[in-house]
């Protein structure tokens, strides 16, 4: 009568979403201020003022039709143009407007993304701790997602681990960095180390394998130091997955992209494969208004400087109460191990003091809870002492 699989992502819905929702519950029912929730990875941080301006001066300025109207399916030609001179321009390469295809943000890039390429059998890799969402991407898709753990001292690549995952059965390797919700990020070591591993499997099977690179997260980097590798000028079959969603906080707005190099093997195939899974999956074209948006903002981001004192306020007391953490790189997120062996429990504990917190079993690392500190920086001096008697609880601080 209707598809199990379907009706069961209905009834289970994420962790985060099962957590969010209950925090609205609870701060209705003894304020907001109240409830310390650090559930969802929502940019508390305002868009660039020229974002809403933007917004304004093309509704008073444009008709109705070039505002709200179709724009080609892959995206308007202009808003694709802009991104590709912006992309040339940060990262030394060479992109057009006919290698960037628009997107309801990076969950539709991710969705099409591994449509486009998978075959009966297939197998894509990720690495631990990961997004919860890839396994739904992927096994919607009808392939298998395999996990490859990585050190868990430092949330890096662990090869061995990635060697004895990948046979001739892997199609692409899922990487986000930095990542969500561990806020690491791979080096150029790591990435050109990735890049060797991948080209001598393709020669040993005989068959391309791809990287894609899911990137919502790329200008979330607080360090100077910190240098994000730009996948495509290391490994030729890349695809990217970007989203606006967090660089320009518009969350809501879904707008995003897949870019395909040149370089890829059999590229103008795999646009088209590309494109043929929008159109199968129902993506008519990405928000226009959104687009035209995006064509006179791209290049700027949010401030991004509420994160990082966010960041270090909330790891520097955290880690002084006795909870574990491997520092993170950027995105907005603590990947804390949980004071007891069941990360659930302790989430469950946690709320005793009204912390709420996701465990992290479904991104493929027991033991260990996500915080997401996109939150309003008062919001985490007032947790503290939350945290402190969460420690006390168990013995630590």
């Amino acid at each position: 009568m209707i598809n199990r699989r379907m009706e069961e992502l209905g009834k289970a819905p994420s962790k985060i979403r099962e957590i969010f929702e209950y925090g609205k519950k609870r701060k209705a029912e003894i304020g907001e201020e109240n409830v310390f929730d650090f559930s969802i990875g929502n940019p508390n941080v305002p868009a660039p003022a020229d974002v809403n301006k933007t917004y304004k001066n093309l509704i008073d300025t444009h008709d109705d039709i070039w505002l709200h109207g179709y724009t080609s399916a892959s995206g308007d030609p202009d808003t694709r143009r802009a991104i590709a001179d912006d992309l040339n321009r940060r990262f030394g390469t060479s992109f057009q407007a006919s290698n960037l295809y628009m997107t309801c943000g990076a969950a539709a890039s991710l969705k099409i993304t591994i449509t486009a390429i998978v075959e009966p059998g297939d197998e894509f890799i990720t690495f631990t701790p990961f997004f919860p969402e890839y396994r739904v991407f992927v096994e919607t898709a009808g392939a298998k997602l395999v996990t490859s753990p990585t050190d868990p001292d430092t949330f890096q690549i662990d090869f061995g681990n990635l060697e004895a995952a990948i046979t001739e059965k892997t199609k692409a390797i899922l990487v986000n960095s930095p990542n969500n919700p561990s806020g690491v990020v791979f080096r150029e070591e790591t990435v050109q180390k990735l890049a060797a591993l991948l080209a001598e499997k393709e020669k040993e099977y005989g068959h391309t394998i791809f990287l894609i690179a899911d990137e919502p997260y790329r200008e979330l980097v607080y360090d100077e130091e910190i240098k994000v590798p730009y996948m495509t000028k290391y490994y030729p079959d890349t695809v990217v997955c970007y989203s606006y969603s967090k660089s320009l906080s518009l969350p809501g707005e879904r707008i995003g992209y897949i870019l395909v190099p040149d370089e890829a093997d059999h590229a103008a195939d795999l646009y088209a494969a590309v494109a043929g899974a929008g159109r199968a999956l129902g993506y008519v074209c990405a928000p226009s208004l959104t687009q035209h948006v995006i064509e006179k903002c791209v290049g700027q981001v949010s401030d991004l400087s509420v994160y990082k004192t966010n960041r270090d306020l909330l790891y520097d007391a955290l880690t002084e109460y006795g909870y574990t953490c491997v520092h993170p790189d950027g995105a907005f997120y603590l990947f804390v191990k949980a004071l007891e062996e069941d990360a659930s429990a302790f989430c469950e504990r946690a709320k005793d003091f009204e912390l709420l917190l996701v465990p992290a079993d479904s991104f493929g690392t027991p033991g260990y809870v996500r915080i997401a500190y996109c939150v309003t920086t008062d919001q985490i001096r007032r947790s503290l002492p939350a945290f402190r008697k969460l420690a006390h609880a168990y013995g630590r601080s």
